[in-house]
């Protein structure tokens, strides 16, 4: 899945404790260094906004409205109870803080809706299951402990994943592990699945643990953690659509910044990484004919990639807060007007 899903995070931990207070958000520094520019007061926006687009528990908009008074972040997440916490966590910081129930591809929605020109100077993108979701065993995120089989982000609507093992086709759950888990005994799994859906249905992640582990050689499951974690991750995404808002809220995000404006996209898996390295590289490519000896203004790239690659947690993050070992940070900063790009 990714490092918030990793048997680390995935153990039980009291669901009564103050996430908040013990959530450690990844690449903090990092990503303050890389937004800091686009956050700077000026003449024509005195009060920079910055999109905390998956605001989660608020540990990266909290660092940045401490260190930037004259910002304001506009969080975005799908999560209710995300957003409860996080409205307590940032209280202090008044209208300076503005929350918004949305999913992220959304992002000019909301902004259109809470500023005056719809406009962002900053978008923050931290992808992949929270660590609050993931030890509170009654959202049926975490394989490491027993819970009801749920998996929504937003637990107000959509199909839970209890639902979708009911109901998907056979073929259906099996390209479901492979192309979202990339689970090389699927076929295996679903058809397990499949076959006790009448007699012992599974409804509970402690059942689809101990299914996946049965459907597996015994040699596979002594090699690369846990041997549910890519089933888990594969129903999650599916779940919640995940790929295919990402694939929406990049483009969308970028759309929304002003020039100069900044985009940084934390991700924790390759299927989103690539999504997120394509459209960052499309925006930073000429559009000009092949043949042309000169670039055409209208042609040139939009976006200047501020990283090398992805870039990944230094190994002392990695050793100190687990999450962080698997994320690929990767960002961009709006050159040109969009408007001009896109006709």
């Amino acid at each position: 899945m990714n490092p918030k899903e990793q048997d680390t995070t995935g153990q039980h931990q009291p669901e009564h404790r103050d996430h908040a207070s013990l959530h450690v958000p990844v690449l903090a520094d990092r990503c303050v260094e890389l937004l800091e520019p686009a956050l700077a007061a000026t003449e024509v926006r005195p009060r920079p906004v910055l999109v905390d687009a998956t605001l989660g528990l608020g540990g990266h908009s909290e660092l940045v409205l401490q260190r930037f008074e004259h910002v304001t972040v506009v969080g975005i997440d799908r999560d209710p109870e995300a957003l409860r916490r996080s409205r307590e966590r940032l209280a202090r910081f008044g209208d300076r803080f503005v929350a918004a129930h949305a999913t992220y591809d959304r992002i000019s929605d909301v902004l259109a809706e809470r500023t005056q020109d719809g406009r962002a100077d900053a978008v923050l993108m931290d992808l992949g299951v929270s660590s609050m979701q993931l030890d509170l065993a009654d959202r049926g995120f975490a394989y490491a402990q027993d819970g009801p089989l749920d998996m929504r982000m937003d637990t107000s609507t959509g199909v839970t994943a209890a639902e979708l093992l009911a109901e998907a086709p056979e073929r259906e759950l099996r390209r479901i592990l492979l192309a979202y888990g990339e689970e090389k005994f699927a076929g295996r799994i679903a058809a397990a699945i499949v076959a006790r859906r009448d007699s012992d249905p599974v409804v509970r992640t402690g059942q689809l643990a101990e299914l996946v582990r049965d459907s597996i050689p015994a040699a596979a499951r002594r090699r690369g953690g846990n041997p549910a974690k890519r089933t888990f991750q594969a129903l999650r995404v599916a779940v919640n659509a995940e790929l295919e808002v990402l694939a929406h809220a990049v483009p969308e995000a970028i759309a929304v910044l002003t020039v100069g404006g900044r985009i940084v996209v934390m991700s924790y898996q390759s299927l989103e990484d690539r999504i997120v390295k394509r459209a960052l590289a499309h925006g930073a490519t000429s559009r000009t004919p092949p043949g042309i000896p000169v670039e055409l203004p209208e042609h040139r790239p939009y976006l200047r990639l501020l990283t090398h690659g992805a870039e990944v947690a230094p190994e002392q993050e990695q050793l100190d807060n687990p999450r962080s070992a698997s994320v690929r940070l990767r960002a961009a900063e709006v050159i040109r007007d969009l408007e001009e790009a896109a006709a």
